[in-house]
């Protein structure tokens, strides 16, 4: 067995020596250019002492140059000879001719030949630093004139610089030692200093944390940690790994628990004793039943969407009213004069009341800012958000208008309000500065994104102090319940209690909560079973010449969110991988087009339906085509079908709250034969860990998991999906709306004094 070794440096060390090296570049820069700067005035000082020479030298020579030469040598005598730096001197004629030189000169006579041949050439004074193998000079040539101004001769002087190349070494030597005692004063100071002020509280601060995840009880975290903000994120991620442990435990609990599964009939019971003689309302923007018209006659659907599946049944098993706005085209003539009628309408259970908006109210409040600002804020799902003034406008008064339609519905009565999602930010105020005695929550069902994104909208803050009416506030996921705390902690001033998941504004404290959604069975839809079913099946593959190729299904609402284009790619890379599964396998994507009024929404559905086109276009035959894109509203029976005839569910959401088609396409397997493929950025994939989970911008990975899922073995298929339903079935639906009101009512509602929303 090898063994390797390795060496990790303690941050404190690395710390000390990235300042050390930097300061010593710094001062070692600063040394260098000191140094240079006192050579370079050496150099200047050896200019001037040699021009003085050449200066006093200058009537001598001229006087003597007008000498023959051997009288000339005479009359220098020893002038030429030098003394300490000065090598010597020496006198030319125009003709380069040597007149005298001092002894010292002699061993520098080509150099000066040359020197001198330049300046006789040039008629101006020639100074040179010259290095050759036994020296290093300064040489000054000038040019010795007739008292008419005429070159009579020239004048040479010899410096030696090894002084000046020695004072260099010894400040070199000098200026070395002082930043190698600097930067090692440094090193040992910002290591010492860095150990007790950073390594030794963070690795307090690690064990405190190796503790807190395997102890039961640890106390506070250290003090004195190195940034403040340390110690109050140390105290909420101790907050939020309690709560965590605590949920879960209670959840294996739960588990064990005989009774584990919730029906419509527990759940009416159960809510009976919550109410306490109340009634319950549930207000949204989205109704659960609507009317059109076709053919001139009314006609009624389901519209398509995760809220309408998950609460219709909650308040078919309780009754009571839901309050909605009315958006069908036959809305006004179904409704009575107050906007009200009973639904199911082949079995009544409880009151639908509709709220009439203006088709400016409605562009404003629902398509602008619910929907081009607050839907892909919250999404973060590469689109830009958009807010307008006026839609803020419209969006209060809405929410104004819903508010006061469900006090109209509660009357003067005890009730228990479940505002939904986006849309009803401001509701839960509203409700409770006219009835502070409602038990009011709100479950927020796309993710809450991170501070940072939220403060992008410009009344982010009114929309916390709205949402912070509720006494109760939920979401999906516990990161949406953390980045939501996070978000009211940095933009308004309230009390958090991060132990307890919970805010106090102006006197009122709300509560938040993960409770993830869920679905009901389809056996209590009503849709087709048995042989009816398998007909309706046979039906549908004759209708959309299916033949009996294996299926993939994919349903959702048509939105930038749900990674559709994602879906088609991955799909079309997966038949490039793999052409033997071509004329043997399709995809079936039922979409429902929605918020169309929207010109984003429009192109996109344009946009799918043309990639769709061009993958078959690429790849189908005269027989078979890749991709079936249904694009409609289906009903709960078309689309119950579809996934129980599917193979493989695909959900490639960019990012989801939830998702609930992934749920239903495993509650619509019975017989335990399908494979689930779900985006990791879908709440849906926390529960259903047992499905192929992708990346849905991973083309590669995308293709691979379609790949796997059909040729995954059916022993494989029955366990994973078998784990799956069961999570589905013990957390339905009325187990999530038990825990919901549970969680409302347990606590006595406050009366605080509210302000009202400008």
């Amino acid at each position: 067995m090898a063994y390797k070794f390795s060496f990790h440096l303690p941050n404190s060390v690395r710390m000390g020596l990235l300042i050390a090296a930097l300061i010593g570049l710094f001062i070692g820069a600063l040394a260098w250019f000191q140094i240079e700067r006192e050579r370079r005035n050496d150099l200047e000082e050896m200019d001037r002492r040699a021009y003085v020479i050449a200066h006093q030298m200058a009537y001598p020579a001229q006087v003597a140059l007008q000498l023959p030469d051997s009288e000339a040598v005479t009359a220098f005598g020893s002038m030429l000879e030098g003394y300490r730096r000065l090598i010597g001197l020496a006198v030319y004629r125009t003709d380069g001719r040597l007149v005298a030189a001092g002894k010292g000169v002699a061993d520098f006579a080509d150099v000066l030949q040359q020197a001198v041949g330049k300046t006789q050439a040039e008629r101006k004074d020639t100074v040179e630093i010259r290095r050759t193998a036994d020296a290093h000079i300064h040489l000054l040539v000038s040019v010795i004139r007739a008292p008419d101004g005429q070159p009579q001769g020239a004048l040479a002087v010899l410096h030696d610089l090894v002084g000046l190349d020695e004072r260099a070494t010894h400040r070199q030597a000098l200026f070395g030692f002082w930043i190698g005692f600097i930067v090692l004063s440094l090193l040992i100071l910002t290591v010492a200093g860095a150990w007790v002020l950073y390594d030794r509280p963070l690795n307090r601060l690690a064990e405190w944390m190796r503790r807190l995840r395997t102890d039961d009880e640890v106390g506070a975290p250290p003090i004195e940690l190195p940034v403040a903000r340390l110690a109050s994120e140390s105290d909420r991620l101790a907050a939020l790994f309690r709560t965590a442990r605590t949920a879960h435990q209670a959840q294996a609990r739960a588990v064990v628990r005989a009774d584990n599964i919730w029906t419509r009939d527990r759940l009416r019971a159960h809510v009976v004793d919550c109410l306490r003689g109340g009634q319950l309302l549930v207000v949204s923007n989205r109704e659960p039943y609507m009317h059109e018209l076709r053919d001139g006659k009314p006609r009624l659907i389901m519209p398509a969407g995760g809220l309408v599946t998950a609460l219709d049944p909650v308040l078919q098993a309780c009754g009571g009213a839901w309050v909605a706005h009315g958006s069908g085209e036959a809305d006004r003539q179904m409704a009575d004069a107050q906007g009200r009628l009973a639904v199911p309408p082949d079995d009544p259970t409880y009151t639908l009341r509709r709220v009439w908006l203006s088709r400016e109210e409605e562009q404003g409040y629902y398509y602008g800012f619910a929907n081009e600002g607050l839907w892909p804020l919250c999404h973060l799902a590469h689109e830009r958000p958009i807010f307008r003034a006026s839609d803020w406008e419209h969006y209060v008064r809405a929410n104004r208008r819903f508010a006061d339609a469900t006090l109209e519905e509660a009357g003067s009565g005890p009730a228990v309000v479940l505002v939904q999602d986006y849309q009803m930010a401001l509701a839960p105020r509203f409700l409770k500065e006219s009835r502070p005695d409602l038990a009011v929550g709100i479950f927020w069902h796309i993710p809450w994104p991170n501070p940072e994104a939220f403060r992008i909208c410009p009344w982010a803050p009114d929309l916390l102090r709205g949402l912070l009416g509720a006494d109760l506030i939920g979401f999906h996921l516990q990161q949406h319940c953390n980045n939501f705390l996070d978000t009211v902690d940095r933009m308004i001033e309230a009390r958090l209690d991060w132990d307890h998941f919970a805010v106090e504004l102006q006197g009122h404290t709300s509560r938040v909560r993960p409770f993830p959604i869920s679905v009901e069975s389809w056996a209590e839809r009503h849709v087709l079973t048995g042989a009816d079913l398998e007909r309706q099946i046979s039906d549908l593959r004759q209708r959309y010449e299916l033949g009996d190729l294996r299926l993939a299904v994919g349903v959702d609402r048509i939105d930038y969110t749900k990674g559709l284009t994602e879906r088609f790619r991955a799909v079309a890379r997966f038949f490039e991988r793999c052409p033997n599964y071509r004329g043997q396998f399709t995809f079936v994507q039922l979409g429902a087009p929605s918020r169309t009024h929207i010109p984003r929404y429009r192109n996109y559905i344009s946009e799918l339906e043309a990639l769709a086109d061009d993958i078959n276009w690429r790849f189908q035959t005269e027989s078979w085509k890749p991709i079936r894109f249904l694009v409609g509203h289906h009903d709960g029976v078309t689309v119950h079908a579809f996934l129980h005839m599917a193979e493989i569910g695909i959900v490639s959401s960019l990012h989801d709250g939830m998702n609930l088609v992934a749920k239903e396409f495993v509650a619509a397997k019975p017989d335990l034969d399908g494979v689930l493929i779900l985006s990791e950025f879908a709440g849906a994939a926390r529960e259903l860990s047992d499905a192929l989970i992708i990346n849905p911008y991973d083309t590669e990975q995308f293709a691979e998991a379609i790949r796997r899922a059909l040729e995954m073995s059916p022993a494989e298929r029955q366990e994973r999906m078998a784990r799956m339903r069961r999570q589905v079935e013990e957390h339905n639906i009325y187990r999530w709306a038990a825990n919901f009101l549970t969680d409302l009512t347990a606590v006595p509602i406050s009366n605080p004094q509210t302000q009202e929303i400008a």
